[in-house]
């Protein structure tokens, strides 16, 4: 069973389910969940390979699959790799969907050899980590230009380091971008077809992912919505939590 930590907020509280990233834990949002459970019932989750559920290897639908009876209805917030599990689930499980906010999010790579490529650097990640451990990977991955705006003392390392080094090598091999095949791009005017609220949330200088952003927003239809969060990267919540706060409010509950 996938680790929650125990909810904060109201008990009538609308639910909102926050799906951290790669080599974070649930706890990576504490910084938000205070303004975040003044009105909301707010669910952490340790996501599969991490955290309390380092044990489980699961790959994205799987993982979709098993939060979405316990946990749902809910609005799902998902950052990068738990970006890419709120959008399996609400493609999988639109019934257990009242809104979606996906930062720094994709819907998987159109080329064939693209993602073969991917799936060959993620395995090679993953032997790096099983021979290196956490710490040494952990240097690695938030050295990474992704990261460049990432002031390390807002990176979460210390709640990194509680994840084990078999628990990352399942998630990349399970989970990673290559594993989305075929890309699920097409699949997403079902979103807007059930009338799926969603935000789609890139950082200022995260050029990457906010044109992902706006193809998936064009691409799921008028129920989507975009928003940048000003001077940021891809960790925008990270980053700035007051910014992203201020951008992301409106389309909660």
């Amino acid at each position: 069973m996938l680790h929650v930590a125990p909810p904060v907020g109201p008990e009538g509280g609308a639910a909102l389910v926050l799906l951290h990233g790669f080599t974070q834990t649930g706890a990576s949002w504490d910084p938000l969940v205070p303004a975040l459970a003044a009105r909301h019932r707010v669910h952490r989750v340790d996501l599969p390979g991490h955290g309390g559920s380092a044990d489980l290897e699961l790959d994205l639908a799987d993982t979709a699959a098993a939060l979405a009876g316990p946990l749902g209805p809910a609005t799902w917030l998902g950052y990068s790799m738990g970006g890419r599990v709120a959008l399996r689930l609400a493609l999988d499980h639109p019934e257990a969907v009242e809104g979606l906010v996906l930062v720094g999010a994709t819907a998987g790579l159109d080329d064939p050899a693209e993602r073969a490529a991917r799936r060959a650097a993620d395995e090679e990640l993953a032997r790096t980590v099983e021979r290196d451990g956490v710490d040494a990977f952990l240097d690695r991955w938030l050295a990474q230009p992704l990261f460049a705006t990432l002031d390390p003392e807002r990176a979460g390392r210390e709640a990194r380091r509680a994840n084990t080094a078999a628990g990352l090598a399942a998630s990349l091999r399970r989970s990673g971008t290559g594993t989305m095949d075929p890309p699920w791009w097409d699949e997403l005017p079902a979103l807007g077809r059930a009338g799926v609220p969603v935000t789609v949330v890139a950082g200022e200088h995260d050029d990457r992912f906010r044109a992902l952003g706006a193809r998936l927003a064009d691409g799921i239809g008028p129920t989507a919505t975009t928003v940048m969060v000003p001077g940021t990267g891809h960790a925008c919540h990270l980053e700035d939590p007051d910014g992203f706060l201020a951008a992301v409010g409106p389309a909660l509950p």
